[in-house]
């Protein structure tokens, strides 16, 4: 009987160290698999997904990894083999948006690549400059553009970046008129005036020349931008919609 019983636990202990040895292997198999590889996250997401990388980084969080790419911010495993959209939040004394974080910083320098092409209206005494992706079929756009002289009048330079509602191309693959009237008006030898008479309804005449339309609307959807008016703040903070002047005025003194 005793020996029954010693043969029992020899058999049942070899079973748990063939066990134990199988899980350390797969533990450190997948240690191997989870080290940081930007290289096979950048194949995987532009094979499988199609996606134009601009940078990969290592997130504070362990085992994730931030990807910019030009549809936007994802997350990955760090071997690519898994794929996040969202917000990345890590919460401390207080609550931080580490997404949000990340995408200031992509507006902030990616804007900088479009300060030749924008359309502005300065203001004399200048204290805030504020970024719009604007267009013409926009109400609330029009009533922004209405109100310029107000946000002058505040010290706050408006600075017009071209955003396509209707997009580049329809689905038969033709230049969209949205994107042609942009077109039109930011290669027009006064823009100024012609986006001014365009958002008071005024018909835009056709003019065709290169134009950074196409560039600054892929840029927009890259750092979240999905409708007019858009505004950006010098530091990088993005606000959807309208604002009245002296609503405004009063975010960016707080900023």
């Amino acid at each position: 009987m005793f020996k029954k019983f010693t043969i029992l636990i020899f058999t049942l202990l070899m079973s748990c160290s063939t066990f134990v040895f199988a899980w350390e292997k797969e533990v450190t198999s997948s240690s191997k698999i989870q080290e940081f590889n930007s290289a096979l996250i950048k194949t995987k997401l532009s094979e499988v997904l199609n996606l134009k990388i601009k940078s990969i980084a290592k997130t504070p969080m362990p085992g994730l990894a931030e990807v910019t790419t030009d549809q936007g911010l994802f997350y990955t495993s760090l071997d690519g083999e898994f794929l996040i959209q969202g917000s990345l939040y890590k919460l401390n004394e207080r609550v931080l948006n580490l997404t949000e974080e990340t995408l200031a910083k992509i507006r902030v320098q990616g804007i900088k690549d479009f300060e030749q092409n924008m359309i502005i209206y300065p203001a004399k005494n200048e204290q805030y400059i504020i970024n719009v992706f604007t267009d013409i079929t926009c109400s609330y756009c029009r009533k922004m553009h209405k109100e310029i002289d107000a946000y002058n009048d505040l010290g706050i330079t408006v600075r017009y970046i071209a955003y396509p509602r209707s997009g580049i191309k329809d689905r038969a693959g033709e230049l969209t008129a949205g994107y042609k009237d942009l077109r039109s008006i930011w290669c027009n030898n006064d823009p100024k005036t012609a986006l001014t008479q365009a958002k008071l309804g005024s018909p835009v005449t056709a003019i065709n020349c290169e134009s950074p339309i196409e560039e600054e609307f892929n840029f927009a959807r890259q750092i979240g931008v999905t409708s007019t008016p858009t505004i950006i703040t010098s530091n990088g903070t993005m606000m959807p919609g309208y604002r009245k002047p002296v609503d405004l005025i009063k975010i960016l003194e707080h900023m």
